[in-house]
C-alpha cells in the first residue's frame, strides 16, 4: 500500500521506520533491519541529525554503501533545526545541516526534509530562500515540519514556494490531543479545551500528511500503553479487535492511527526485524468506524 507522495519523489509507505535507536547497530544488524522493512513493503525511513548525535544517519548510510542501488528504492526523510538548548531555522544552519546529513547518509539528496520542532525566532523569508536553494540544487525534493501548530504552518506556508507536505506529531491511542477537542466543540467540559490549534482539520484542508510519532506511547516518552494496567480497558479492546483480524495488539494500534483521514503515516520505533514485519500488517487493515470509536473510548475518552 504505497502512494505517490509528490511528483519526482519515491513512493512512501504508510508505515515508516523511525531510526532514532539504530545508532549502536553493527553492520550486519543494520543490513538485516533495513532488509526486513523492504521485504515487508515498508519503503519509508525517517532520520534526524540529532539521532545518536548523527550516528544513526551514519549507520543507515553504511547500509546504502554496502548495498548499491538500495537508496533508490526508499523514501528517505531527515530533520534538522534542533541545537544544544535552542532551535535554529537560520539559512546557514539548515544548509550546513543538510550537507552534513547527506554526507552521513552517503546520498546526494533527501526525498523530504523536516524542520524539527518550531523555532519561534524563525524568519519565514529566510526559510523560503533556504528551501528554494536546497530544491534548486537537488539536495532536497520536498519539505515539511514537525510539532507545528496550524498558525505556525499557515504563517510559514504564506512565504514558501513549494507547499509543506507533512507535519510530524505525537499521536497514539493513548495520546489523542489532536482529536479530543474536535469531538467536544462548543461544550463546557474540559475536553473542549483546545491544546492543538485545530491542526488536524487544517492539515486535511491543505492536503498535508500527518506523520504519527511515538504511536505506542501513553505520553511524552512515559512508556508504552500496551499491557499497562492503567490502560486495561484499552488493551482489552485492542486484543478483542486483534483477535478478529488474527494479528497482535500493536498492529491494531497502528491501524487505528492509519484510519485517521489525513494521508496518515505511522513512524514506528522498533529495531526488531520481527516487530517491523508485524507492524507492516497494519497497512492491510482498515478498521470500521465502530472499531475505531470503541478503541478511542476504551482509552478513557468520552463522546458527547
Amino acid at each position: 500500500m504505497t502512494i505517490q507522495f509528490q511528483e519526482n519523489t519515491q513512493p512512501i509507505s504508510t508505515i515508516g521506520i523511525g531510526c532514532m535507536r539504530i545508532a549502536n547497530m553493527s553492520n550486519a544488524q543494520a543490513d538485516t533491519f533495513v532488509e526486513s522493512a523492504l521485504d515487508n513493503d515498508i519503503y519509508f525511513f525517517d532520520e534526524a541529525d540529532i539521532y545518536g548525535g548523527g550516528r544513526s544517519e551514519e549507520v543507515l548510510g553504511g547500509v546504502f554503501t554496502r548495498n548499491p542501488g538500495l537508496r533508490d528504492k526508499i523514501f528517505l526523510q531527515s530533520k534538522c533545526g534542533i541545537r544544544d538548548g535552542y532551535f535554529d531555522f537560520s539559512k546557514d544552519h539548515i544548509l550546513s545541516s543538510v550537507d552534513n546529513i547527506l554526507t552521513r547518509l552517503h546520498t546526494d539528496h533527501l526525498d523530504s526534509l523536516l524542520l524539527h520542532r518550531p523555532d519561534i525566532l524563525m524568519d519565514p523569508l529566510e526559510v523560503k530562500e533556504t528551501f528554494d536553494t536546497l530544491k534548486q540544487s537537488g539536495k532536497v525534493l520536498s519539505f515539511g515540519v514537525s510539532n507545528m501548530s496550524s498558525y505556525q504552518m499557515a504563517y510559514l506556508s504564506k512565504y514558501l514556494t513549494d507547499p509543506l507536505i507533512t507535519n510530524q506529531l505525537q499521536v497514539s491511542c493513548a495520546h489523542t490531543v489532536i482529536i479530543d477537542a474536535l469531538l467536544h466543540e462548543d461544550m463546557a467540559d474540559t475536553r473542549s479545551i483546545k491544546h492543538d490549534s485545530g491542526i488536524l482539520p487544517y492539515m486535511m484542508e491543505n492536503n498535508i500528511s500527518l506523520q504519527c510519532w511515538s504511536p505506542l506511547q501513553k505520553g511524552y516518552f512515559e512508556g508504552v500503553f500496551l499491557n499497562d494496567e492503567k490502560y486495561a480497558k484499552l488493551n482489552e479492546k485492542l486484543q478483542e479487535i486483534a483477535d478478529t483480524y488474527n494479528v497482535t495488539k500493536d498492529v491494531i494500534a497502528y491501524a487505528w492511527l492509519l484510519r485517521i483521514p489525513c494521508q496518515t503515516k505511522v513512524i514506528i520505533g522498533t529495531t526488531n526485524p520481527q516487530r517491523v514485519a508485524n507492524a507492516a500488517k497494519a497497512m492491510h487493515i482498515t478498521l470500521n468506524k465502530k472499531e475505531w470509536y470503541d478503541i478511542y473510548t476504551s482509552a478513557g475518552n468520552m463522546l458527547p
